[in-house]
């Protein structure tokens, strides 16, 4: 802060309104000090302004020599050699707008800030321009601060993380399989909610779509899906019929005992997915969440196993849980008499855990089964992409037969139904319930073919390759100013770094964007930034799967990228591997 004389004079003896420049002072950061003069720099001046020395410029941190360019090659015109992934940060004394004016007591506007040619974020790059002026001098008599009325970030953050794992999808009757789900391709987690505090690392929301959240076992969130609610009243309505038979004499009491078998089966259903769960867990393998719907259960696991023997035992334990399940109900049964509630109950219960496992343990994909037929093709072959392919061959097969075979067993009896009192409904029903499953079962296996495709082009996912150069800033530095040495230099990232130089904190790009250019001179970047924890630094060398892995470790935007000696290499946008990942997807084969 400049200190004045208390008289508030000038040199000349003339009173001045405060806050308004003297006329016969240039206007400006211009030092006008003799330099002759040995006076005490933080000394009043006769004419009541201050002569502020300029700090230091802060060490710059260690930095990466063969980052390469994106955009405009920096030193082209000076002839300065190739340059490192960052600038170093401006002298400590920069915390004014350098946007091209100077807020004076007329009233006047800065200027517009800086700007891409395209308008947008800053165009990035990573490389130091030669000899960058630094303002050293706040404007003159300005009242407002550098740092002030930072608008809440609108925009930062992506929904769902890179989710490339085995999702385990239960069919029609708790089937639980690998779907390979891909999440939503490279927005990995979510960071920067609106109106978050800066410096905070954003908490990762609910997931959407998810449903009712009705408990965290094991700490994974498990979802009933709206679905669920009407397959139960469904299940309700088929099962208070086959009770009406057995036991006539309870009248529409039969639909409550109807209901509670309905949640009964999806009880075990989540058992059955909670041994997939507990298994994931034991290997390490992130879980995302359960979900229970229309035709059964989900366990989203975000991670592939490392060995075929692991994924054998990862989807064997639901069937195998179904089998015990059916046991332990088959066992119960002896304990009451059948033409009860009780027993009708646990007749129920033992018959649709024992479909459940069975029908899980068909040999194709997304079914256990299949997954069991992967790791076998696995081991043999020792490429899991060969079991990819033929467990959803097979499970494309297996849709086939379900939705020709299910329908003609039901008509001719084979199920052991009576086929004396099949109607036309009955018919319309079963083809629709066939129709159902080979479309679960057909999908299901498609999915799995595109995550044996994706996984042939993740290679070209590299994090060296995909990062964008940067530019170091102090917290205090003005957004604007911020964005004019990232243009100067090309560059699409900034990098908050303390006094010694070291890297605290990144700028969301999309906090930069929710930002309007005649806010930008008096927001501080430290208002947009998010702290830099130890997860999101990311090493260089990362590609593929293990990349994709990381990212989801650490659901953010951005990711410091860092050289094994601890150099900074850049910054990494999930937005752009997700681009590169569809640009993989959509090469021919």
């Amino acid at each position: 802060m400049d200190e004045r004389d208390e008289s508030g004079e000038t040199g000349d003896g003339r009173r001045r309104r405060p806050g308004t420049a003297d006329p016969t002072t240039p206007a400006g950061p211009t030092d006008t000090t003799d330099p002759t003069d040995t006076t005490d720099p933080t000394t009043p001046t006769e004419g009541g302004t201050t002569a502020t020395p300029t700090a230091p410029a802060a060490p710059a941190p260690p930095l990466a020599p063969d980052a390469p360019g994106t955009g405009s090659t920096q030193g082209a015109a000076t002839g300065t050699p190739s340059a490192p992934r960052t600038l170093a940060p401006a002298p400590d004394g920069d915390t004014g707008p350098a946007s091209g004016g100077t807020a004076t007591d007329g009233g006047s506007e800065p200027g517009p800030p800086p700007s891409r040619p395209d308008g947008g974020a800053p165009a990035a790059h990573h490389g130091p321009k030669p000899d960058t002026p630094a303002d050293t001098d706040t404007p003159a008599d300005t009242d407002t601060p550098a740092d002030t009325d930072t608008p809440a970030d609108t925009g930062a953050g992506t929904g769902n993380t890179l989710a490339t794992g085995s999702t385990g999808s239960t069919g029609s009757t708790g089937s639980t399989g690998s779907t390979g789900s891909t999440g939503s391709t490279g927005s990995t987690g979510s960071t920067g909610s609106t109106g978050s505090a800066p410096g905070k690392t954003p908490k990762r929301p609910s997931e959407p779509g998810g449903g009712l959240l009705m408990g965290r076992p094991f700490g994974v969130p498990v979802y009933v899906a709206p679905s669920w609610f009407l397959v139960a009243a469904l299940i309700t309505w088929v099962f208070g019929g086959q009770i009406d038979i057995v036991l006539p004499e309870l009248g529409a009491a039969r639909y409550l005992v109807s209901l509670f078998f309905a949640v009964a089966f999806y009880a075990s259903v989540l058992v059955h997915e909670l041994a997939h769960t507990v298994a994931a867990l034991r290997f390490k393998l992130p879980v995302r969440r359960i979900q229970l719907q229309f035709f059964g259960g989900v366990s989203e696991i975000e991670k592939e196993t490392e060995t075929p023997g692991r994924e054998f035992v990862l989807a064997f334990v639901g069937p195998l849980l179904s089998l015990l399940l059916g046991g332990l109900f088959y066992l119960a049964m002896d304990l009451v008499e059948a033409s009860t509630v009780p027993g009708v109950l646990l007749a129920g219960l033992m018959i649709s855990n024992l479909i459940v496992a069975a029908f899980n343990l068909l040999p194709g994909l997304p079914l256990d089964g299949g997954r069991m037929l992967r790791a076998v093709v696995w081991k043999i072959t020792g490429n899991p992409m060969t079991g990819t392919v033929a467990a959803a061959w097979i499970g494309r097969a297996l849709a086939v037969a379900v939705l020709i075979g299910l329908p003609l067993l039901t008509h001719t009896g084979a199920l052991g139904n009576d086929t004396e009192d099949i109607t036309g409904m009955d018919t319309v029903l079963d083809a629709l319930l066939a129709a159902i499953l080979a479309a679960i079962i057909w999908t299901g296996a498609g999915n799995s073919l595109r995550m044996a495709r994706l996984r042939e082009h993740l290679p070209a996912l590299r994090a060296r390759t995909l990062t964008r150069r940067a530019v170091p800033v102090e917290s205090a530095t003005p957004l604007s100013e911020a964005l004019r040495r990232a243009n100067e230099a090309g560059a699409r990232a900034l990098v908050v770094v303390d006094a010694q130089g070291r890297p605290t904190a990144l700028v969301r790009e999309a906090a930069i964007v929710g930002v309007p250019e005649h806010r930008r001179p008096w927001v501080a970047v430290s208002g947009l930034a998010q702290d830099l924890t130890d997860d999101m630094r990311i090493p260089a060398g990362l590609d593929g799967q293990d990349l994709l892995d990381r990212l989801q470790t650490a659901p953010a935007t951005e990711y410091l990228v860092v050289e094994d000696t601890g150099e900074i290499y850049g910054v990494l946008s999930t937005a752009d591997v997700e681009r590169a990942f569809v640009n993989a997807m959509a090469r021919p084969q």
